[in-house]
């Protein structure tokens, strides 16, 4: 289900005239650059996507997509083709900070270019990839791959670099969109990702009771409560679940808080934030009841809790969600990863299936919805929230060109 054979494979093969594919994507190498740049030089970090999102909805509607606009969370919507069934590509569209400027060779916005590479902040992490999609589609038309089976999606999702996959709850819940399956196109080093482990943002808060700093056994200081449960949260990390493709879980102090009247007075309250990486069989209750267990959180009565995001987007929309960004993975014989593994072999040779290190829109697609995903994508991971971030105009070609073949192998397969 969802392959085809040896026989049928060849068939598709001289259908689609893969060699074609690849042409038109080499192509557009020098206007998939352009737009590219064109995106990075806009600032767009989570909550302030705007004007990226603008210049998204233009290169659309330059490109003739048959319906395109934005919607009221402020994602950007663009289809191809006017079948039933539904795939989508996906690639957010907001950005990391560029951090401190000192450690960039180059300005973060302007970027640069050379004969293979594209340079800025979010090249790899990820614009690149929504850039890809919607030359992927357009290809699609050009060479008449669209039938009346299927028709394309292509999303310019936002805030999730604050919030993965609050973007496609909103898309499920309230746009009522439900494709057959989705294309992650974060940065995948060249690679086919099949899933990756979820995460989890833990708040750990113990009280205490201030007094002068020059007598502080007449209160209760917080902070060295806070102390000993971090040694214990330290430990906590060695002990957790391993997965043999996905990988261990683990935890890490992020944050630190504390409240005191004054620097010469015991603390009275001190928190911490904890960043949960949760690996397969790990959920939200399973992780907070392993830090609620723990020694000291009981002796100090500590509260455990997960955060939760409501900040609203760059169209005023505000839509709660809990942070808990569920882990995921699809089978390596699942029809759209088979699909995506043939569209990539029919031009490109064999390519490696294999996983993210850090999480994606994936973790409500599949996490929470049950959407399968498969993942593809222009850049590289350690190119990601690094400064002097760059991505490589070939993988925008090759991504193009994958994303071209794919729907019409998933669909013969199916």
């Amino acid at each position: 289900m969802g392959t085809l054979g040896p026989d049928k494979f060849k068939a598709m093969e001289q259908a689609m005239n893969f060699a074609a594919i690849k042409k038109a994507a080499e192509a557009y190498e020098a206007d998939m650059t352009k737009f590219l740049r064109d995106v990075v030089r806009l600032p767009g970090e989570s909550c302030g996507e705007k004007e990226t999102a603008a210049r998204i909805l233009e290169e659309m509607k330059k490109l003739d997509f048959d319906e395109a606009g934005i919607d009221q969370m402020g994602n950007v919507i663009g289809y191809m083709g006017t079948g039933k069934r539904l795939i989508a590509f996906d690639g957010h569209i907001d950005t990391v900070g560029v951090g401190n400027r000192d450690n960039w060779k180059f300005d973060p916005f302007e970027g640069y270019e050379t004969a293979e590479e594209i340079g800025g902040r979010g090249t790899s992490d990820q614009l690149g990839g929504p850039v890809a999609a919607v030359y992927g589609a357009k290809i699609m038309k050009d060479l008449g791959l669209l039938n009346e089976q299927y028709r394309v999606l292509v999303t310019g999702t936002v805030q999730e670099e604050d919030c993965d996959g609050l973007c496609w709850e909103y898309l499920i819940k309230e746009e009522n969109i439900r494709p057959e399956f989705v294309v992650i196109t974060e940065p995948t080093n060249g690679n086919i990702y099949r899933g990756h482990r979820g995460r989890m943002e833990i708040r750990v808060e113990v009280q205490g009771v201030s007094c002068h700093g020059s007598a502080p056994e007449r209160g209760d200081n917080a902070i060295y409560k806070m102390g000993e449960i971090i040694g214990e949260v330290q430990a906590l990390n060695k002990r957790l679940k391993d997965d043999p493709f996905l990988g261990k879980g683990t935890l890490a102090v992020s944050q630190i808080y504390f409240s005191s009247p004054s620097r010469c007075a015991v603390a009275d309250m001190c928190a911490i934030s904890i960043d949960r990486r949760l690996t397969q069989g790990e959920t939200a209750v399973s992780a907070l009841d392993e830090i609620r267990a723990l020694p000291m959180v009981k002796k100090y009565a500590a509260t455990v809790s997960m955060y939760q995001y409501d900040r609203p987007s760059y169209t005023g929309v505000v839509y709660p969600i809990d942070c808990y960004f569920p882990t995921w993975v699809i089978p390596e014989d699942a029809p759209a990863a088979k699909a995506m593994v043939q569209a990539y072999e029919g031009m490109y040779g064999k390519p490696k299936v294999d996983k993210w290190t850090f999480s994606t829109n994936g973790v409500a697609i599949m996490g929470r919805n049950g959407i399968p995903c498969i993942g593809f994508g222009p850049g590289k991971e350690e190119e990601a929230h690094a400064p002097n971030e760059k991505t490589w105009k070939a993988d925008l070609v090759r991504c193009a060109a994958v994303y071209a073949a794919l729907p019409s192998i998933y669909i013969a397969g199916k």
